[in-house]
């Protein structure tokens, strides 16, 4: 089964937990703090496989979550951080944040990683807090949470040369010849309906992938039929064979066929349309095919565009149109693909937080920075608390909620944590 989309959701590894610990050594007076820091939370890694070529794997497990760093110990020893968690996709996979639309990373190679969360790092241990001030600090960090996110997983397809054509042209029959693929093959519209991809093989070293990419009919730019289902694939294709039926059987006009397609294919992205596009006449094995070919043939030399006339039921031509995919191959020059909304780094510095009202009238400090500081705070430890009120403090938080307006015995939210203001 074909699965070009996904949704999956992932959990990167919380950082361990930092220790407080004392050194208690016989001869050792005073030996002083010793808590070691957590180790830091494993992330979450998507890995190009060459050996996939569908999402399928994302249909059964849908939920990723890594491991978390290994607490601190005590004389000053760290914990383990873990190992990250690796997750294999296909080449060709494209992986956007559900939440803001942005993309975060396109793996095209085998073996290329893009790390999509992030593991917390460890909380520092007692040892870390020493200063002049106090000697002998008993409160150590939490580990800071990993990072989660809902991710869409879509796939587009990696072939070299790309067969296009109204449904029933003959484009699996002709997959079928000139390659080891075994696609659907019948006689009515729309027997495949998902890509498949054949291996051809020329001559030593002149290999390419090609793809029987499913039918297309008027209005697919706007997602009629099979719509972008089709045109998705299309797109990283560097060759085209335009596969015409030149017998007229179905009623239609091969000539028109081609600028119908042609058309969506431009109304979809005008760089597919330029793409070098070779015109494959099929079923020249038929006597009506025979009587259209030249009308065809003259047509398109007009229009610049090289023919082959071909027979996908007994091989005739298919040889020489391999060949000269070959050569179109040989000659493509890449050009950069663009990806829209491509998530763009600002360089300027984001706000430490903001407040804003909730409706239950809390006031609700939203920040990265001050929400770690929550996450990583023990507030059973008297110095723990006494250390993130100095925080809070200096940050400027109380003179803010009052500038708003906050009354004593006001609800203040902090992502999952409340607190009862008292000036």
């Amino acid at each position: 089964m074909f699965i070009d989309r996904a949704k999956i959701t992932t959990k990167a590894g919380s950082g361990g937990n930092g220790m407080s610990g004392f050194r208690r050594e016989k001869y050792v007076p005073k030996g002083g703090p010793s808590g070691g820091d957590g180790g830091r939370g494993a992330n979450v890694v998507l890995i190009g496989d060459a050996n996939l070529n569908t999402l399928i794997d994302f249909r059964y497990k849908r939920q990723f979550k890594a491991d978390s760093g290994a607490h601190g110990q005590t004389s000053n020893m760290h914990g383990r951080g873990a190992e990250d968690l690796l997750i294999k996709v296909p080449p060709g996979t494209i992986i956007k944040d559900e939440a803001t639309g942005q993309v975060l990373g396109d793996i095209t190679e085998p073996g290329q990683t893009i790390v999509v969360a992030k593991g917390g790092r460890g909380g520092r241990g007692n040892a870390r807090f020493v200063n002049s001030v106090n000697r002998a600090p008993t409160f150590a960090e939490l580990g800071e949470p990993g990072e989660e996110r809902t991710l869409l997983l879509e796939l587009k397809l990696l072939a070299d040369v790309g067969l296009l054509g109204y449904p029933s042209v003959g484009k699996s029959s002709i997959l079928s010849r000139v390659s080891a693929a075994k696609p659907e093959i019948a006689a009515y519209h729309f027997t495949t309906l998902s890509p498949v991809l054949g291996v051809v093989s020329i001559a030593e070293g002149q290999n390419f992938v090609l793809a029987d990419i499913p039918g297309l009919i008027e209005g697919a730019h706007e997602g009629v039929g099979l719509g972008h289902d089709f045109l998705r694939h299309v797109e990283r294709t560097k060759v085209l064979i335009h596969v015409l039926d030149v017998s007229g059987l179905e009623g239609r006009d091969p000539i028109d066929d081609f600028h119908k397609i042609n058309n969506e294919l431009k109304l979809y992205n005008e760089r597919l349309f330029k793409r070098p596009q070779i015109i494959a006449a099929n079923k020249m094995d038929l006597p009506e095919a025979q009587e259209n070919y030249q009308r065809v043939a003259e047509y398109m030399a007009g229009l610049g565009h090289e023919i082959y006339p071909v027979s996908a039921a007994t091989g005739e031509g298919l040889t020489a149109l391999m060949q000269r995919a070959v050569q179109l191959l040989a000659e493509y020059v890449e050009e950069p693909e663009e990806i829209i909304d491509a998530k763009v780094y600002d360089a300027k510095p984001e706000e430490a937080y903001s407040v804003k009202r909730d409706d239950d009238g809390a006031y609700v400090v939203v920040g990265e920075g001050i929400e770690k500081l929550v996450a990583m705070t023990r507030f059973g430890d008297e110095e723990g608390l006494r250390r993130f009120q100095s925080i809070w403090r200096k940050l400027g938080i109380d003179e803010e909620l009052k500038s708003r307006g906050i009354q004593e015995g006001d609800t203040v939210r902090i992502h999952d944590m409340e607190f009862e203001f008292r000036p």
